[in-house]
């Protein structure tokens, strides 16, 4: 979870996204592809300089289209920019689908599926030990199913 959830300016909500959200072949998109990719479907007319000044905090009052069009490039509803608490849940969100990027977790998840109720206790019981043994934090509930 991002640092500040309560505290985060735009500049911090667009440089998650730009972090977090990347295409198939992996690292960050670039700010021409953003542009590009808003410009293709019709959206408002928005440049890479710009995208550029909003991620690093040097602009900061984007016009509500120009909000819309990054929200809807990234996958995410505009309230993201707007209310602090869906900015919190989407972040949770993307959280879990970045961790499903990562392969070794990705293939677990996919070997649990379809598994009774009480295996699915019983390996969530055996992470959360070796968590602890690792002396990893204990998941917050809402990270937990």
């Amino acid at each position: 979870m991002p640092e500040n959830v309560g505290e985060r300016t735009l500049a911090a909500k667009v440089d998650h996204l730009f972090r977090t959200v990347h295409p198939r072949t992996g690292g960050e998109y670039s700010f021409e592809e953003v542009a590009e990719a808003i410009r293709a479907k019709g959206g408002p007319t928005i440049s890479a300089t710009y995208l550029w000044q909003l991620r690093k905090g040097l602009r900061d009052n984007p016009t509500k289209r120009h909000l819309e069009a990054l929200a809807g490039f990234f996958g995410v509803p505009p309230a993201y920019f707007f209310d602090d608490a869906e900015t919190e849940r989407i972040d949770s969100e993307l959280a879990l689908l970045t961790a499903l990027r990562d392969a070794p977790i990705r293939q677990i998840a996919l070997r649990v599926n379809g598994l009774s109720p009480k295996s699915l206790e019983a390996i969530t019981e055996m992470v959360d030990r070796v968590r602890e043994l690792e002396g990893l934090p204990k998941p917050t509930p809402d990270t937990t199913p």
